[in-house]
């Protein structure tokens, strides 16, 4: 009996001290980071929140303070602005992500804002978007894009220089491809011909760099950074980092110090978060940036194009759950192929993602030379209740068996027609999107 009551008392001394260790963890971690109260700055008369979905709005900062003034010492004492602004939507469920960029020359208007001493900064009726964090910090660009897009935004993460190399470095590099070799001096890029893994100063310099890709346009660099961005998250996803608790700490405590979140994002609700993202993968984080076209008084700036961004984010507002327990289709989707005879670049990829997550086995996609005046069904033999089934998806689409098309698959042709697959809840596929399993081989200049 004494040994057993010795072993207790042991066993109580070890519990004890490991909670006060765990405790002493959190709190070190919790006070490394920074915090806004974003509700309190705002105040009232905010987007309702209308679901279980998530929005948090990504903010990269370009602020020199501290070890950041080492990326241009003499603008040390310019405004920070946020050239890189990403909203994710994490739907009801944690079965879809969609990560939304706002391009920072978006021309908006920006609402009068507070600053965390209370004084109050004017509106103004148009400024690009990235100036609303140096008119009073991040809580004015969450409140900016809330009154654009009227879509409640639950929290906000703002990250540093310093910070998003250590993110790269943590997840144990990105995985990029470019098809020469780049030399970016403003950046400090320099890459040859080929694959490489990017952590520390050259992830850094790969997300900021503009004049060694492309048209050098910050619309191409968007891109690019949404491709980075996916390959992190799917080394993230691939190593465990989400769903582990231990290894997502590690992550929290490698950049804690140089994250700015709001009062309510936690360190233990961002691990309920990751947690809730389990079943999550990278196919279904889909990558997009706001519909935009140039702005009229001055080409070298863009703006919101209607009304597609309207119904955009108006998608977004309404996202719904999926119910986990669904009643299975009379009919079980089968394997289709997908034609683009739109006049529409890249329509047939977009519909083909769309068709894969609701469980159809895309055997090809491609385009056809000349245009069809409609949507239409195609069918091989077998496939006949098949056709039936996807043709219940797309409204105004005719049905007909093909002689030519292959036994047991359907073709899709996609014409002028059409506007959209119906779904039972979710966000459209949109022009341009990625995902964060798509593997790409980046142009250079």
């Amino acid at each position: 009996m004494k040994v057993l009551a010795w072993v207790a008392v042991a066993a109580a001394a070890v519990m004890v001290t490991g909670s006060l260790s765990a405790y002493g963890y959190y709190w070190k971690l919790q006070n490394a980071v920074q915090h806004e109260d974003v509700d309190k700055l705002i105040g009232g008369n905010r987007p309702k929140k209308l679901n279980g979905a998530r929005n948090i709005l990504v903010i990269g900062s370009d602020t020199r303070e501290g070890a950041n003034a080492q990326y241009g010492k003499g603008l040390r004492n310019k405004p920070p602005a946020s050239d890189t602004m990403v909203l994710l939507h994490l739907s009801p469920g944690g079965g879809q992500a969609l990560a939304v960029s706002f391009p920072r020359d978006l021309m908006v208007p920006i609402p009068e804002c507070t600053r965390r001493d209370g004084t109050k900064v004017s509106g103004t009726s148009v400024a690009m978007l990235n100036q609303a964090i140096a008119h009073a910090g991040p809580a004015c660009t969450v409140k900016t894009i809330e009154h654009v897009t009227k879509i409640h935004i639950d929290h906000f993460v703002q990250v540093d220089f310093v910070g998003f190399k250590r993110i790269a470095t943590a997840v144990g590099g990105v995985p990029v491809c470019v098809r020469g070799d780049v030399h970016d001096k403003d950046s400090g890029l320099n890459l040859t011909r080929g694959s490489h893994r990017l952590k520390g100063e050259q992830a850094l310099a790969y997300v900021r760099s503009r004049k060694g890709f492309g048209d050098k346009s910050d619309t191409a660099r968007i891109k690019r950074q949404q491709h980075f961005f996916g390959a992190l998250a799917k080394e993230a996803m691939g190593k465990g980092v989400l769903t582990d608790p231990g290894r997502l700490n590690e992550l929290l405590n490698a950049v804690a110090e140089s994250l700015t979140t709001d009062k309510a994002l936690t360190v233990s609700e961002m691990l309920k978060i990751a947690q809730g993202m389990r079943d999550l993968n990278a196919g279904k984080l889909r990558f997009v940036t706001v519909p935009s076209g140039a702005y009229a008084p001055d080409p070298n700036r863009v703006a919101l194009t209607r009304p597609a961004a309207d119904e955009f984010f108006d998608a977004i507002r309404k996202d719904v759950v999926v119910p986990v327990r669904q009643k299975a289709p009379a009919v079980p989707p089968g394997k289709v192929h997908v034609y683009n005879a739109s006049g529409v670049e890249g329509r047939a990829a977009q519909v083909a993602a769309q068709l894969e997550d609701g469980g159809w086995q895309v055997v090809g996609v491609g385009n056809l030379r000349s245009r069809t005046r409609a949507t239409h069904v195609r069918y091989g033999t077998g496939a006949d209740a098949q056709a039936q089934a996807l043709a219940e998806l797309l409204p105004g689409a005719q049905v007909a068996p093909r002689a030519k098309a292959p036994a047991g698959v359907v073709e899709l042709v996609i014409g002028p027609d059409f506007t959209r697959i119906r779904t039972s809840g979710g966000i459209p596929v949109q022009q341009g999107e990625s995902r964060a399993s798509d593997t790409v081989c980046e142009k250079v200049a």
